[in-house]
């Protein structure tokens, strides 16, 4: 049996980092990718996790950030905004690697960070943000809501609309291979970063 050779990244810690973010960047521009849908943990009112997908929209290795977006008057802005310590987290199967990253979040809505992302936002994704009634409501029936059209999604959303960007902390990178698995961690260490490998 021929097996795939390893990657470069496999005992290279420098490399292993530049892979995490090639990676993440790459979710953010491939809607294919299994870095561009990982799910968020937040913390809720009541101190209990709460977890779900979102989009990353962008993904900045020197900032050391991921951006995504999200509706202003959903659970998931009140819990950033009442706490912004956050973990995200995606698993790509096909290439076999995990990534873990834990932050801090920072809702943006009436900045330029904000007016940039809505400006880069396509008319369908726009229009989640026109719904009603809000993310989250009771609703008498699975129908019972209503969302702009394209054309007024341009204006009608953006009241809702929030960029969240995280500053990541801590980098986790795991890399699966049956000739042995690579893990792999990184916190901010003053304007750099620190970097071990862990056991997998």
């Amino acid at each position: 049996m021929i097996r795939a050779p390893l990657p470069a990244y496999y005992d290279d810690l420098d490399a292993s980092f530049a892979e995490l973010w090639r990676l993440l960047a790459e979710g953010a521009a491939l809607g294919r990718s299994g870095f561009h849908l990982p799910a968020l943990a937040t913390l809720g009112a009541d101190g209990a996790p709460r977890l779900r997908t979102v989009v990353v929209r962008a993904a900045d290795p020197e900032a050391g950030s991921l951006r995504f977006h999200c509706d202003r008057r959903s659970d998931k802005a009140a819990e950033i905004a009442a706490n912004p310590a956050c973990a995200l987290m995606a698993y790509d199967a096909a290439a076999k690697i995990q990534i873990r990253v834990e932050g801090r979040a920072a809702l943006h809505a009436d900045d330029a960070v904000a007016e940039a992302a809505w400006a880069g936002s396509r008319a369908m994704s726009r229009v989640c943000y026109g719904a009603e009634p809000a993310p989250g409501t009771a609703l008498p029936a699975g129908d019972a809501y209503t969302l702009p059209d394209e054309a007024a999604a341009g204006t009608a959303g953006r009241p809702h609309f929030a960029a969240v960007l995280v500053r990541a902390e801590r980098l986790d990178f795991l890399y699966l291979d049956r000739r042995g698995h690579r893990r792999a961690a990184w916190h901010r260490n003053g304007s750099g970063w620190q970097g071990t490998w862990l056991a997998p």
